[in-house]
This record gives C-alpha cells, sequence and structure tokens, in this order.
C-alpha cells in the first residue's frame, strides 16, 4: 500500500477474552473503526511464539507469567489458544488502540474493550483481554510472527517464492 496513513495492525484477542466468551463482543467494538480484517486464525501460542511477542519485556519480573498469561496456562483447556486478527486501513493502530483502550485495565476508559473486561491478577498481570500493535514497525514485526503471507488476504509487505524440500505438514484424512 502506498498511502502512508493505511496500516496494518495485529490485534490479539487473549484466552482470558475467549474463556469469558467476549470474541463476538470484542469484534463488534473492534469494527467500530471501520477496518478490513485481512487476516484471522485461531490458534495455540507456543512458548517460543510468546517469548519472542514479548521479548521487550524479557528483562521484567512477570515476564514468566506473562508468557504463562499469553499461552492460555493460567485459563487452561480450552481457553489455551488465541485469535490473531490483522487490520488494515487508515490509521489503523491509533483507531484500534482507543477502542482498545489503556494496557493498564484500571486505568482504561470504562468504555473501552480492556476497560470494560480487564483485570489485574493478584499477582499483577494485566488479564487485558486483547493485544494491540503499538506503532507500524512493532505491528510489521509482530504480523510477520503470528502469520505467514498466505495466511493474509492482502500483500501487505513484500515477499518471495522459495521451494521447500521435505517439508512436514499436518493434512486432512480421507
Amino acid at each position: 500500500m502506498t498511502d502512508k496513513n493505511v496500516q496494518q495492525a495485529l490485534v490479539l484477542i487473549k484466552p482470558d477474552g475467549l474463556k469469558k466468551s467476549l470474541t463476538g463482543n470484542i469484534l463488534t467494538k473492534l469494527s467500530e473503526a471501520k477496518l478490513c480484517i485481512v487476516g484471522a486464525r485461531v490458534l495455540h501460542v507456543s512458548e517460543e511464539l510468546a517469548k519472542e511477542h514479548y521479548k521487550q519485556l524479557s528483562d521484567k519480573p512477570f515476564f514468566g507469567e506473562l508468557v504463562k498469561y499469553i499461552r492460555g496456562g493460567i485459563h487452561g483447556e480450552p481457553y489455551d489458544r488465541v485469535m490473531a486478527l490483522v487490520y488494515q486501513g487508515e490509521n489503523a493502530i491509533d483507531k484500534l488502540r482507543k477502542i482498545a483502550g489503556s494496557t493498564n485495565p484500571e486505568e482504561a476508559d470504562p468504555v473501552s474493550i480492556r476497560g470494560a473486561y480487564g483485570r489485574i491478577t493478584t499477582k499483577g498481570v494485566y488479564e487485558n483481554v486483547v493485544h494491540c500493535s503499538s506503532d507500524p514497525a512493532e505491528a510489521e514485526r509482530e504480523i510477520k510472527l503470528w502469520f505467514t503471507p498466505d495466511e493474509i488476504a492482502a500483500d501487505i509487505y513484500p515477499t518471495k517464492k522459495i521451494v521447500l524440500d521435505k517439508v512436514e505438514q499436518t493434512v486432512w484424512e480421507k
């Protein structure tokens, strides 16, 4: 996309959002931004993915709890997964972050997603229901971490074709 105001952003509906059956409510709130969803998937979060996603916080004392939280370790099955979405549109990051609210649920606007549905655990972990990319560079890093180019229904970043040999893949049984 050539328009500098058109941005992409990663949004994660975290395990607590899934456990509280808030997916519909969250998607409805996010739709107020009038953006286009160009990627969506539900997945189990590996420890490697969780650590890479939060790598900027790896020196914080709550890092281990944060990794456990995003992996669903606090909420257990069947809430050990997240819904990952890629939104695209004009000023996407600012629009989505405003709807999501402050990272700290206690400081978030009560009508925001985090203000309405978030909480802080007794261990100090922010169960803030959603994650939203903070800036364009972080959005690109996160989207490339959570999605492959084939999982995005738009050409948002440069790609290349490669041929892989002996790639193991799970397929449907006949």
